[in-house]
């Protein structure tokens, strides 16, 4: 169960990074994916291949289906605002703008969390957690700030990346109502299950995939490594930490994930570390502990543990 300071441990922020490196490079498969592959036939595919790799391990953790439509609605809604809506949002976005900045733009989900939680009586607004948010962004758009300029028709991606954010931060509201009894294996395949079925008529409809071309071998690479890595088990990470500390915190997921970008393109590319990036990344590790809190209040307690008197 979630803390009721809304602090995360040091497990969880281990699980955080973990799911970070997950998805960040979900925004780099799509980018490779969507030069054969029509938008909605990626989501398509991403949630239905999921589902696939994930269903032998439901089976074999024994882990029943659940009953009726009272038991389906719950993972239904997170798979539309957890999966469908948000997935066909940034999809189509990076349609217009560069992986980079949909990753920047998929930063703002922490805030959209904060916002909806508190807008919907579930959570307090914190001012230390609102500040977090804010350093965070500030920190990630110095990160990346030579990918901030706007050409032709990127104010519609940066429009549809930003209502996936959204997207994401109702989801949170919606993963408080999930069923606490199941494990989070059960909760990532459910919720999939419901997005593949969700997806599969509006992408024959909308797509038509099976006029399109046949793939090359490194979009099928790309949409394996999408769907095994980047949502199988990205989402049983996801659903642990949220059981554990609660769905504002794993949303910050998100402020991490152009840090790990960074990382992931210099120990795997040799892609140089400008100064103005290492900045980026020590104000959005600053903004973590303002979010965390657990530093400040030790600050806080200090001058009480060695009281004085003033003569």
């Amino acid at each position: 169960m979630p803390s009721a300071d809304n602090r995360i441990d040091s497990r969880d922020w281990g699980l955080l990074g973990l799911l970070s490196v997950l998805w960040g490079g979900s925004f780099f498969f799509n980018g490779v994916i969507l030069r054969e592959l029509l938008p909605l036939t990626l989501v398509l595919l991403r949630v239905a291949l999921g589902t696939i790799i994930l269903l032998p391990l439901l089976r074999a953790r024994k882990i029943e289906l659940p009953r009726g439509l009272s038991g389906w609605a719950p993972f239904a809604a997170m798979g539309l605002f957890n999966n469908v809506l948000p997935f066909s949002l940034i999809v189509f976005g990076q349609t217009y703008i560069p992986s980079g900045l949909a990753s920047i733009l998929n930063a703002t989900t922490p805030l959209f969390a904060v916002v909806v939680m508190a807008a919907a009586g579930e959570e307090r607004l914190q001012a230390r957690r609102v500040a977090g948010v804010v350093v965070g962004l500030i920190g990630v758009a110095i990160l990346h700030g030579d990918a901030l300029g706007f050409e032709s028709k990127q104010g519609i991606g940066i429009l549809l990346c930003l209502a996936g954010a959204f997207s994401y931060g109702l989801a949170a509201l919606v993963g408080r109502r999930l069923p606490q009894r199941v494990p989070p294996l059960g909760t990532a395949t459910f919720q999939m299950m419901a997005s593949a079925v969700m997806m599969a008529p509006i992408a024959a409809v909308a797509d038509r995939p099976w006029l399109l071309p046949m793939p090359h071998v490194t979009t099928w690479l790309a949409v394996l490594g999408l769907a095994a890595l980047s949502t199988a088990l990205a989402y049983i990470v996801f659903f642990r930490i949220l059981q554990r500390s609660g769905p504002t915190n794993v949303m910050l997921v998100t402020l991490l994930i152009p840090v790990t970008a960074m990382l992931l393109g210099y120990l795997a590319l040799g892609e140089p570390i400008a100064l103005r990036e290492v900045i980026g990344a020590l104000v959005i590790a600053s903004a973590l502990l303002l979010i965390d809190g657990r530093v400040l209040s030790r600050f806080s307690r200090a001058p009480a543990s060695t009281p004085h008197t003033i003569r």
